[in-house]
């Protein structure tokens, strides 16, 4: 069962709008507006699009997070065009691959990056270029009439053309409707319903699906506030949690595990705070632990991606969290376990093979990218290539990606389990687990560690932690140390940056190669 659903996000906005005008829709340091004025910003921006050409088009943001992002986003979609949010880490070169496919007819670029994106907007011709920010062009102050929202948007029109993280190649502009993005708040709010005028941090790019979904699409649906951060700063958002009074926080476990080392995390006043989102990639059950012993406050782990809207299952409220499980499937979406080989054979509870998900949230494909759609979506069902179980009871269990499985001396290995392996050692405070080629094996495993401050512990000493936890052929066969691990644009570990650093030898105390493969 559903709670209440809009045919669009800027029908959810104007709703909000129109029952609590005056309350704050965006924060964004100093500079506070509210829905009325909100709403009345989009309108603007919105007829400003269609006079450029827009509507039925493509219209690229390319705007750091600021309340310009925000009101861009809903102005692209009320205009009656398709969001093509970037992520201002971006390269030049990447941008080019992006502009190209995506052929926009609009580039939205924030004051600080317009050097740098005019040189690959020019050479995708791309028409028109706006340059927002606070020193040129401010999108929160509607001057003159006040102009009514265009025409909503047809539900089944493409709303966004989102571009995946490209960490296993180019990047695929992924296509979501109107109704796909709209359904998919209506589905979280169904297992994490929000408080009316509930106070979101947000700290992750909002060029990012998790931000858009957990913060931008959030707070109207909530009639609540949106506290941007520019970035994720441990000091930043220790002090806006006191100071703007926040109840919903959407972390990762990056951001967990930076915020838990920091000297004045004891000293932070949570109590306002009733609940932790946590997405990005998979949370380790220690760091979960240690988070909701320190604060009270539990992490809702959820699973999703951008393909699905982007939220496929939750760990819902009023239900004990199962440490280690990104819950159940939201409504109205079904969830199966598949072998890996034929993706056809529905496997059974406690078995692990593909997650494959159905739901209206799904993209309608990757634009461009036919045989790559054909790949994803079959038979009405989106392929996720993760690898995965569920429970007796339903819940899921997020295992590894397909990609990333080691067949070591003939056995599957995913890494993800050695990783949780070692996030539970007390010495570990991050940790990254890569197959590499081996002449013998086949592959071998080997990790990357970050140690806590202060910490120590030798190869030795982590292989004999392995030794009572693991399969003798599950053992990394080497670890190597690093002040912090490589992160992708979307704050997720970079596991390709890790393999193209080079392959270290296997420590000298490694299980010989002939024992690897005895369990």
């Amino acid at each position: 069962m559903l709670p209440r659903r809009h045919p669009s996000v800027v029908a959810m906005l104007a709703a909000a709008a129109a029952e609590a005008p005056d309350v704050e829709a965006l924060v964004d340091g100093e500079r506070r507006i509210d829905y009325a004025d909100m709403l009345a910003s989009v309108a603007a921006f919105a007829h400003e699009l269609q006079a450029l050409g827009a509507r039925g088009e493509r219209v690229a943001t390319l705007v750091g997070n600021s309340i310009e992002a925000c009101v861009a986003a809903y102005g692209v979609l009320a205009a009656g065009a398709q969001h093509v949010p970037l992520n201002p880490l971006l390269t030049p070169h990447e941008l080019a691959f992006i502009l190209a496919d995506a052929a926009p007819a609009v580039l939205v670029v924030d004051e600080a990056l317009a050097d740098a994106a005019c040189a690959p907007a020019r050479a995708a011709g791309i028409g028109e270029i706006v340059v927002v920010g606070p020193r040129t062009r401010r999108l929160d102050v509607p001057t003159g009439r006040r102009l009514a929202l265009p025409p909503l948007p047809d539900p089944q029109a493409v709303a966004l053309l989102q571009y995946t993280g490209g960490t296993t190649g180019r990047a695929k502009g992924v296509e979501l409707t109107h109704d796909a993005i709209a359904v998919n708040v209506a589905q979280r709010e169904a297992l994490l319903p929000s408080r009316r005028g509930d106070r979101i941090l947000c700290m992750m790019p909002l060029s990012h699906a998790y931000a858009m979904a957990m913060g931008l699409f959030l707070a109207p649906y909530a009639g609540g506030t949106l506290v941007i951060l520019p970035r994720y700063q441990p000091d930043a958002v220790l002090d806006a949690v006191e100071r703007e009074r926040i109840s919903v926080f959407p972390g990762s476990p990056t951001v967990f595990t930076g915020l838990l080392a920091h000297p004045r995390f004891d000293r932070t006043d949570w109590s306002r705070v009733h609940t932790c989102y946590s997405g990005a990639s998979a949370l380790p059950a220690p760091l979960l632990a240690r988070w909701q012993a320190a604060t009270g406050c539990p992490v809702h782990e959820g699973y999703g991606m951008t393909e699905a809207g982007p939220v496929l299952s939750f760990n819902p409220v009023g239900r004990p969290i199962r440490p280690g499980s990104v819950g159940v499937p939201v409504p109205l979406t079904a969830i199966e376990i598949v072998d890996v080989e034929t993706g056809e054979r529905v496997i059974g509870a406690g078995e692990r093979g593909e997650i494959r998900a159905r739901g209206p949230q799904l993209m309608r494909g990757y634009r461009h990218r036919p045989d790559e759609t054909a790949q994803a979506l079959r038979g009405g069902w989106l392929y996720t290539g993760d690898i995965g179980e569920l429970d007796a009871d339903g819940w899921l269990y997020v295992r590894d990606r397909k990609k990333d499985m080691a067949i070591v001396g003939g056995y599957n290995v995913y890494p993800r389990e050695v990783e949780e392996t070692l996030f539970a050692h007390p010495a570990i405070a991050d940790a990254a687990v890569v197959g590499v080629p081996d002449d013998y094996r086949g592959e071998r495993l080997v990790a990357h560690v970050v140690l806590r401050p202060g910490a120590r512990a030798d190869d030795d000493s982590l292989r004999e932690y392995c030794g009572e936890r693991l399969a003798r052929y599950k053992w990394p066969s080497a670890f190597v140390r690093h002040d912090a691990l490589p992160r992708t644009s979307a704050n997720k570990t970079d596991k390709n940056a890790l393999r193209r650093a080079g392959t270290p030898p296997p420590s000298p105390s490694a299980p010989p190669a002939d024992d690897t493969t005895r369990p």
